[in-house]
């Protein structure tokens, strides 16, 4: 079919949710998780953020890819400019932005050089995205998106007045995302779910604001060591420094938590129409053996980097924690042609 679409060749989930004790079962799962790691991350946050980048990043990026997998239709189509704009444009701003450190070492930058570039590479971000945008908005079904394009230049401009600002909100933004294709993957497969988990969605706000009350006025966590300084770090402490160190890494880590309980455990219950290494039921696998043995290579290499980033958080934590999410931007990229294409 020509005009082959992402909508419609996608998994059928191997069980029907949507009954009362369906409905009870979420709200307890949901609550209870969030909970639990609210007050993990408020009183243990950088322990809480090693053990859960150990045991959940690696993983978490592999499930994501499975599904990803899972919602790329078998033939473009007419939508082939717009994958083309979004497989192509993923590996190309993750290369340039992992080669920014190593450009700045070699130039010698100095740090407005350094603002510059990033400030830059955001704007490349920001226009990649817009452009998605606008032809998704092209797509059946048509959306009126008109307000992308001013919206993209505000965001434009104020990233050159705020790189690292910008570049912070991404960090906090994107575990959000889970949350908003779990929302979009119950409202295609489970209807009957999804005023339940749009109510239990205000308890996350609602652990953000306790957070914030408790440790607003706490200490800076220790930071002097290497790896609590990255963690520290990666939650703003620097872009931010008046906010409590122990506050912006207790956020974080609750955030993650969350994002990395939906791609692991709720993703796969509501999505997937067989186990995740059972790649015959994906669109493209449909296409032949030869795609079929593709899939499962792509799921095999990343199985084995999963392993490789274990090994190397228990060899050098540190320094595998920061290339893990020099990585990782791969993922956060990747998520937004599809998550457009879901709305």
């Amino acid at each position: 079919m020509a005009t082959a679409s992402i909508d419609v060749q996608v998994e059928t989930p191997r069980v029907a949710i949507g009954s009362v004790a369906a409905a009870a079962t979420l709200s307890t799962a949901m609550l209870s998780t969030a909970i639990v790691a609210c007050l993990l991350a408020g009183y243990f946050p950088l322990v809480f953020s090693i053990v859960t980048v150990f045991l959940f990043a690696g993983p978490h990026n592999w499930m994501e890819a499975r599904y990803l997998l899972a919602r790329m239709p078998a033939r473009w189509g007419r939508l082939r400019p717009y994958f083309l704009l979004g497989t192509i444009g993923v590996p190309m701003l993750v290369a340039i932005y992992a080669a920014l450190p190593w450009m700045a070492d070699a130039g010698n930058w100095t740090d407005d050089a350094w603002l510059s570039a990033l400030a830059a590479w955001n704007s490349a971000v920001i226009a990649w995205v817009t452009l998605l945008v606008v032809l998704r908005s092209r797509q059946a079904p048509r959306r009126d998106w008109a307000a992308a394009v001013p919206t993209a230049f505000m965001l434009i401009t104020a990233t050159w007045l705020w790189p690292l600002q910008f570049g912070l909100a991404l960090v906090y933004v994107h575990p959000l995302m889970a949350l908003w294709f779990l929302d979009r993957e119950l409202g295609r497969q489970h209807s009957a779910l999804r005023s339940t988990y749009r109510r239990c969605l205000w308890v996350v706000p609602l652990l953000v604001g306790v957070l914030w009350w408790r440790l607003a006025d706490a200490p800076a966590l220790a930071s002097d060591a290497g790896l609590a300084a990255r963690i520290t770090e990666h939650a703003g402490a620097t872009i931010l420094g008046g906010v409590s160190s122990h506050l912006l890494v207790a956020t974080h880590t609750f955030l993650e938590m969350l994002h990395y309980g939906v791609w692991l455990v709720a993703i796969p219950l509501v999505s997937f129409a067989a186990a995740p290494w059972q790649v015959r039921t994906l669109p493209l696998a449909r296409r032949g053996r030869a795609w079929r043995w593709a899939i499962g290579g792509v799921l095999v290499i990343g199985a084995m980097l999963v392993l490789g980033f274990w090994a190397g958080f228990i060899a050098d934590y540190p320094a595998t924690r920061d290339l893990y999410f020099t990585v990782a931007m791969l993922h956060v990229l990747a998520e937004v042609p599809f998550l457009l294409r879901l709305l």
